[in-house]
């Protein structure tokens, strides 16, 4: 019999008990929950745990990353690979599996954007639903990522995401709403920063005014790994588990709170129910199995699916049997199929560029490195190279951005490929112009040297199984498919956040509002390297005779070349008349279409609750305005093959706010101060003085400003070991997330070790008190000694009555 919950066991519940696991309360019925990292590949570790993707994992599928599989715009694929998720994840004995990350991509600079989908709240969505209902049909519970509006790796624990509400919406909740509607994700974990001033896992507005009460979820929330603040606030608002253990702290400080009324009972009743109810769903789920050998073939699939064809001058592409081949580049050997921090798998098996060319029917005549991955000239290297392009036909030719160019804990600084690999290119295409680029990297990089190859393949991160994905394509046994789910532009500088992006403030302010990505270049029609939704063919399709209704856009597509094929059609909606302000165009659908040489189909893109919908943010709802709109139909965002006009009788037209021109015209790219806030509806958060006492929420980057000169060593130190390990190639993750996690985070990582009265003893040290703060850390030290023992002797009796009542 399941005995009720006392206050102090509810209030412990909503704390882990170590870096993985939650709390167990066999007396009333509650197992403890195993969590385990798993946007694409389980990592459940071995022997001594943490959360960076250091420490060893147990062997798992490595399947293609988030950004990747967006390429393949499948749902149906994404499902696929979800229940594989799930089945490895019920095998290794975890309920929880920590993923899919579908933050919205606002900068190409994102140091994470290898492990969310895409610039577009619309596609990431329905792309992530499918990971969802992959992952909970093997009875294991998805955790869609970081709720919300979590943008950059920099100050991501202490930064305050400002942003209008409308904005907010539109695009950096959509894809999260399409989620919680299309495949009910039993938990959601809040992200680190705070939006508009209030901390992710204690925003009221988040978490119940739209998560609960608007979407109808009815999960748990947990926190990022050591991204609690308030735990009282949290409950109130509607957060719950507090990973990964903090102790017994902030259970200590919740019933506190419900002993002197601040908090009330039912808040904390309505958050411990939910951790209640997933163990119970967990217990209750079933898995179909796991076969690693079937699931390194779907992780191949899924990489053949997502490769993106982006040029192919004079048909070079596909390379015929026996055709001489010099395959050059560092990656060829060594490939980057992943990226770095808490996503890191150790995959079941791998295969490199050479293993895979070398089981084809190309003619490798030679093979050679070319370059070093982490830059610097090797002029021996970069001989050998052009010696081996002389002597073949064709010119297989590996690039790529290394390990210290995407990481978790760190955006990048540039979008350029390193310097010796685009020489290593010039210097290829004087010896032979049949160059074809084969380019691993999980997000955008500039091409500036697109004129120098005649062929470019794009496999993004692949996983485990990419490269033999890459030379099914190469030789034609797969015709790619992929299409870009995120802009290319020409340069950085094109993009609406080149000048405030990463903030290095308090403040990350979204002065570019809606439009994010494409509906930035196409709004102000800026040229772009590659739009949105690109991607090419070994075959052609042809669009024709669309027509809309109410229900939806149908038309025709045939496959008018000469090879079997996909096709990814688009539907595009721009407004006509006068209304709300709205980027130019806007993605409402998609449809993958498989066709036969000469088959023709006819298809449809139904209309659905966000095709017209835009959000009244003074009025507090979504609306439908009355008006004329076109429906555009075609293989990317520049591609407008078939257009057709429809009306819609819905909500009355919204006026455009007065005093925002730069909105109204989408050039965003330098907004003013005072247009920005009438955007927001407030003034603008006030910056922070340059010097001044440090707080339990600043950076420990923050210590190089500090008072004391043992802070100032301590934050030079910290730089100095970051610097070290980039130079090697290889980014600590734990030296990133020292850097830039705030002081109270100690308390929140440390098992219980150190508390949140002591983390306020170490900031008076920071700040140049040394002998006050050793007196009051010494004294919080003793009184969480004391507490800590009192709350665990209090557990262990509340538990003993209940197996004897």
């Amino acid at each position: 019999m399941a005995h009720p919950l006392t206050v102090l066991e509810k209030a412990a519940l909503l704390s882990g008990e170590n870096i993985w696991q939650s709390r167990a309360f066999p007396h009333a019925g509650i197992r403890s929950l195993f969590f385990a990292d798993g946007p694409h590949g389980v990592r459940k570790q071995t022997g001594s745990g943490d959360h960076l993707g250091i420490a060893a994992s147990q062997p798992a599928t490595c399947f293609p990353t988030a950004a990747t599989v967006a390429n393949s715009w499948d749902p149906a694929l994404a499902e696929e690979v979800g229940r594989a998720l799930g089945a490895e994840a019920a095998e290794q004995g975890v309920d929880v599996l920590l993923g899919p990350g579908l933050n919205i991509k606002r900068s190409p600079l994102c140091g994470r954007n290898f492990e969310y989908f895409s610039e577009d709240p619309y596609l990431a969505g329905t792309l992530a639903a499918g990971y969802v209902r992959g992952i909970q049909s093997q009875g294991v519970a998805a955790s869609p990522k970081h709720f919300a509006a979590n943008s950059q790796e920099l100050l991501r624990m202490a930064s305050d995401s400002v942003v209008d509400e409308r904005t907010l919406r539109e695009i950096y909740l959509t894809a999260f709403e399409i989620v919680v509607r299309e495949s009910s994700p039993r938990v959601i974990m809040s992200s680190y920063n705070r939006i508009n001033g209030e901390y992710a896992h204690e925003n009221a507005h988040l978490l119940t005014e739209i998560l609960r009460d608007e979407w109808g979820f009815d999960g748990a929330v947990i926190t990022d790994w050591g991204g609690g603040n308030d735990p009282v606030a949290a409950v109130r608002a509607g957060g719950g588990l507090e990973m990964p253990s903090p102790g017994l702290d902030s259970a200590r400080r919740i019933v506190a709170a419900i002993e002197s009324g601040d908090l009330e009972v039912a808040s904390l009743d309505a958050r411990a129910e939910e951790l209640r109810a997933l163990a119970h769903w967990v217990e209750g789920g079933e898995s179909g199995g796991a076969e690693a050998s079937d699931h390194h073939e779907l992780a191949r699939r899924a990489a053949q699916q997502s490769i993106v064809l982006l040029k192919n001058e004079g048909a070079v592409l596909p390379l015929p049997a026996g055709e001489r081949v010099a395959v050059v580049g560092d990656f060829a050997a060594k490939p980057r199929y992943q990226g770095a921090g808490s996503s890191l798998v150790n995959p079941t098996r791998l295969t490199t560029a050479l293993e895979a060319i070398g089981a084809s029917e190309l003619d490798v005549v030679a093979y050679a490195p070319g370059f070093v991955r982490t830059g610097g000239e090797d002029e021996a290297l970069a001989k050998d190279a052009v010696a081996a392009a002389s002597a073949a036909d064709t010119v297989l030719l590996y690039l790529g951005l290394d390990e210290v160019s995407e990481s978790e804990g760190k955006d990048r600084d540039h979008l350029a490929l390193n310097d010796n690999q685009v020489a290593l290119l010039a210097r290829l295409h004087e010896v032979n112009e049949r160059i074809v680029v084969v380019l691993s990297a999980g997000a955008v990089v500039e091409m500036p040297w697109l004129d120098e190859c005649a062929a470019l393949v794009h496999g993004y991160l692949g996983g485990q199984a990419g490269a033999a994905a890459m030379v099914d394509v190469l030789t034609g046994t797969v015709n790619p498919s992929g299409r870009l789910a995120e802009t290319y532009p020409l340069r950085l500088e094109d993009t609406p956040t080149h000048r405030t992006y990463p903030a290095t403030g308090d403040t990350s302010q979204y002065r570019e509002g809606l439009f994010v990505g494409y509906r930035y270049y196409s709004t102000l029609d800026v040229p772009v390297r590659f739009p949105f939704g690109f991607g090419l063919s070994y075959t052609r399709f042809d669009y024709s005779d669309l027509t809309v209704s109410d229900a939806g856009a149908t038309f025709s597509l045939e496959n008018t070349g000469t090879g079997a094929g996909a096709e990814v059609a688009q539907m595009y909606v721009r407004r006509l008349t006068d209304g709300a302000i709205r980027p130019v165009i806007e993605l409402k659908g998609f449809c993958k279409v498989y066709l036969e040489p000469g088959e023709r189909a006819r298809v449809t893109i139904p209309f659905d609750r966000h095709t017209f919908r835009t959000f009244d943010a003074a009025g507090d709802r979504w609306v439908n305005e009355t008006g004329d709109y076109e429906i555009v139909v075609g293989s990317h965002a520049d591609d407008a093959r078939l257009t057709a006009a429809h009306s819609l009788t819905g909500d009355a037209p919204q006026e455009a706010p007065p005093g925002i021109p730069h909105y109204a015209s989408g050039d965003v790219s330098a907004v003013p101060d005072d247009e920005f806030a009438r955007l927001l509806g407030r003034t603008l958060p006030k910056p922070r003085p340059e010097r001044g006492d440090l707080g339990v929420n600043d950076p420990l980057r923050a210590m190089h400003d500090a008072r004391s000169p043992l802070a100032r060593f301590a934050a030079r130190v910290l730089r100095a070991l970051i610097d070290r390990s980039e130079r090697k190639g290889a980014p600590d993750l734990n030296l990133y997330f020292l850097y830039n996690m705030p002081f109270r985070a100690i308390a929140k990582m440390t098992g219980g070790a150190v508390s949140a009265p002591m983390v306020e003893a170490i900031t008076v040290i920071v700040n140049g008190h040394l002998f006050r703060g050793l007196g009051r850390l010494v004294r919080a030290f003793v009184r969480n000694l004391s507490d800590a023992k009192r709350m665990r002797s209090a557990l262990a009796a509340d538990a003993e009555r209940a197996l004897n009542h």
